[in-house]
């Protein structure tokens, strides 16, 4: 099968939203000391949400999102199921057995997400798809096991790095994380068909602030303290990047090459965080995470050609 023009551009608008987001990740966690992860997820929800009424005025109109309340209700089961309900799980996951162990898990998503569109969207069953998206999924695991294996040895003693490794709770939140997200970006494909791109970000960026509220206000109630003023400035700007633009071409991109396809380049984010995590975050970048961009980027190709 031949990549056609359209597949390709809309991998390449996925590509740079998967860029943006990884960047933005990376201010995150620098941020991390001062800022809650809650108060991360809802800012940047937030951030995105005048962002999308000013472009859905300026470019498809209000009357745009007047959409179906079946379309609307799958849009909105999307972004609750992935940004919503997903992330807040996997956060939950990452604080019980460490990021090196909780990452990996979710980005599993690309794998399942292949299947669902399979055996639920009548997806041909293109067999180097599914082995781009296992080769892409072992390359992210690699790179986020050498990027975090400093984690692992500094979070306590031995009895306590086997304790999180395994919680069982734990392992289950991460693979609950990458189902979600499976789940979430297949219904986004069954949601944005025939809809405008900018019109159905705006209705999922609403639907996400609306339910990080109540998430924000209990997570204060418990004792959250307010982030710092230069940790959300910081957060700020890169959800705006991150989740305003990022979101955008993340549902473009779906409209175009389908949510089998998105889903391997949204996970290969922490490709594009590892010039800034080198340079900015001094994190070292072994050999072995170079054995890991080698096979991301050939899952890419293998994703996206469709041989």
């Amino acid at each position: 099968m031949q990549a056609s023009p359209e597949l390709i551009i809309g991998s390449l608008i996925g590509l740079l939203g998967s860029a943006l987001y990884g960047l933005s990740v990376v201010v995150y966690r620098s941020q991390s000391d001062e800022i809650r992860p809650i108060a991360i997820s809802s800012i940047k929800m937030w951030v995105a949400l005048p962002f999308m009424i000013i472009v859905v005025f300026i470019f498809p109109g209000l009357d745009s999102v007047f959409l179906p309340l079946v379309t609307i209700a799958i849009l909105g089961i999307s972004v609750i199921l992935g940004a919503v309900i997903g992330d807040t799980i996997y956060l939950w996951s990452q604080e019980r057995i460490g990021v090196s162990y909780a990452f990996p898990i979710a980005m599993s998503f690309p794998i399942m997400t292949y299947f669902l569109t399979v055996v639920f969207l009548g997806e041909p069953p293109i067999l180097s798809r599914l082995a781009g998206a296992i080769i892409a999924v072992i390359g992210v695991i690699l790179i986020s096991n050498e990027q975090n294996s400093d984690q692992v040895q500094t979070e306590g003693n031995e009895e306590e790095t086997s304790h999180r490794r395994l919680d069982l709770w734990g392992i289950a939140g991460a693979l609950l994380t990458a189902v979600l997200y499976a789940i979430g970006t297949t219904l986004l494909q069954v949601g944005i068909e025939g809809v405008d791109p900018i019109s159905g970000s705006f209705v999922r960026i609403v639907i996400g602030s609306i339910a990080f509220v109540p998430m924000f206000a209990v997570a204060k109630y418990q004792g959250m303290t307010w982030p710092t003023r230069k940790a959300t400035t910081r957060v700020i700007i890169a959800g705006f990047f991150g989740m305003a633009l990022g979101s955008l071409l993340y549902v473009s991109a779906v409209a175009m090459v389908g949510a089998a396809i998105m889903s391997v380049i949204a996970s290969v984010a922490p490709l594009f965080a590892i010039p800034v995590s080198v340079f900015v975050l001094k994190e070292k970048f072994t050999p072995l995470a170079m054995v890991g961009v080698f096979l991301i980027l050939t899952g890419i190709v293998l994703v996206v050609m469709g041989f």
